[in-house]
């Protein structure tokens, strides 16, 4: 099953009701120091600087969300990380995060960690469905 899925409106939120979602308006994370920014408020990151690897790091953890079920939702994809200036960041990041969704499923049950279910939800735009076909990155739409 995929990790991201593309939402066509608000109202396609509806299966998702249960979930802790992280907003991330794309309008308002346009470099990759913004985008921490807001993923940092929008998912309460503990003692987050921002870096890939601690991202990395926390959002393989998730001790400190309560909720099972967990997903980033980004807004306005199209002007998401469109001032970087090389696209290969919004092309690891898209790949750190299905890698991150990838590795939750894997968890072990007995492991010591709460096992989340974790996925990447975005509004559905042009850009998103090319970057995520480019990347050979599945996803679903809803």
């Amino acid at each position: 099953m995929a990790n991201f899925t593309l939402l066509s409106s608000e109202q396609s939120l509806s299966p998702f009701k249960n979930f802790r979602i992280g907003h991330i308006d794309g309008a308002q994370a346009q470099t990759l120091p913004l985008f921490y920014d807001a993923i940092e408020k929008a998912l309460s990151l503990p003692d987050f600087e921002p870096d890939m690897e601690l991202l990395d790091s926390l959002l393989n953890d998730l001790t400190w969300i309560k909720q099972p079920n967990v997903a980033i939702y980004i807004t306005n994809f199209d002007e998401f990380l469109v001032k970087e200036k090389k696209e290969k960041v919004l092309v690891e990041l898209l790949n750190l995060l299905d890698a991150t969704a990838e590795d939750w499923k894997w968890l072990d049950d007995d492991d010591e960690m709460p096992k989340k279910n974790f996925k990447i939800l975005i509004q559905t735009s042009p850009r998103a469905i090319e970057i995520l076909e480019k990347e050979e990155i599945a996803f679903s739409t809803l």
